[in-house]
């Protein structure tokens, strides 16, 4: 093993024993609790930094921070996702609107312009805590009688299914990075202009009905996205080979044929 490699294992031990928030200790009192050069701890604790499980004060020190969930990319819910991984789902209901669709919205939702669309602004929350920031369009004729306690705390794809028998079979989504701005900021508890995921979805259902069109902010300290990758294979072209034998006998016969002509 490496020297950073088996430092970073003997920081991330430190790490469990501490609460979040707590400070680790200095680069040179780890040094010498570890019997290792200061340049490998500073290398180590950047290394940890960048993958979000301490932060640095300028100073202040450095600090356990919340881990960061590994989001993968799929066609699951907020809420499933979290009951993956053993946390307590949750969400509360800012706005929930209806108004006519724009133009662009209603391209996104495959609408005609001036069609009634439903729009639900959500905080998401695992274990109490602000994740994401939600908004949701979804054409009213597809949910009537949508209210505001419908969606708290409560997944919507599950609402979708039981209540209107609507099921998600896919999307397409888009990743891009932002900042926050100063309403997002408070919202998800977060300093201004923080690193943040952009996502946009757009959802049909088994039917192929466009169903959900999402927009959602999601917090650049806490997570993380996993995709699993294959490759992608060409098909497979079959060839023709020409035979060259009979190839050659032909060019012989025209060369034969020629020479007869020129007699």
């Amino acid at each position: 093993m490496k020297k950073q490699d088996e430092a970073i294992d003997r920081v991330l031990d430190l790490i469990e024993r501490l609460q979040v928030g707590e400070a680790i200790p200095s680069e040179r009192q780890l040094s010498k609790d570890l019997g290792m050069s200061r340049l490998t701890v500073r290398a180590a604790i950047d290394r940890l930094v960048q993958d979000g499980r301490l932060s640095r004060r300028h100073g202040s020190g450095t600090f356990v921070t919340e881990p960061k969930i590994a989001q993968r990319l799929s066609l699951n819910s907020f809420s499933e996702e979290m009951r993956l991984r053993g946390m307590v789902p949750g969400s509360r209901t800012l706005e929930l609107t209806v108004a006519p669709a724009d133009a662009r919205l209603a391209q996104r939702l495959e609408l005609s312009p001036g069609e009634r669309v439903v729009r639900a602004k959500r905080l998401r929350l695992a274990d109490g805590a602000p994740m994401a920031l939600e908004v949701m369009h979804v054409p009213q004729n597809a949910v009537p009688g949508l209210t505001k306690p419908d969606l708290e705390n409560a997944s919507f794809y599950d609402l979708m299914r039981n209540r209107y028998d609507i099921v998600v079979s896919q999307a397409v989504q888009t990743i891009e990075p932002t900042v926050t701005d100063e309403e997002q900021s408070k919202l998800l508890g977060v300093p201004l202009h923080s690193p943040a995921f952009l996502f946009e979805r757009t959802a049909k259902s088994q039917s192929g009905q466009t169903v959900e069109f999402s927009i959602s902010i999601y917090r650049g300290d806490r997570y993380r996205f996993v995709a699993e990758l294959t490759p992608q294979r060409r098909p497979v072209r079959h060839l023709t080979l020409a035979r060259p034998a009979a190839s050659s006998r032909n060019g012989r016969r025209r060369a034969v044929a020629a020479g007869s002509r020129a007699r």
